[in-house]
């Protein structure tokens, strides 16, 4: 279930677990004050080459992009 992040006129900031077919909350748990639903950005976690600047390009002739050496430079 996803997590939203809710902010309550007296109380702040709570996040509550919820269906994503569920009504928003419209009124905080504990006083009863209105709510309103923030919106944040997502978490985002980059896997593999390509990423950084070490890994976006070749740093010396015959290797590729993850500094690996090629099948040729293995060979000399």
């Amino acid at each position: 279930m996803p997590t939203y992040l809710y902010e309550c006129e007296k109380c702040g900031r709570f996040e509550e677990f919820q269906r994503m077919s569920d009504e928003p909350l419209r009124e905080c748990p504990e006083c009863k004050s209105p709510v309103r639903r923030i919106i944040g950005a997502p978490g985002i976690i980059f896997k593999g080459s390509g990423f950084y600047l070490t890994d976006s390009r070749a740093t010396d002739k015959g290797q590729d992009a993850g500094g690996k050496k090629t099948d040729s430079e293995k060979a000399s």
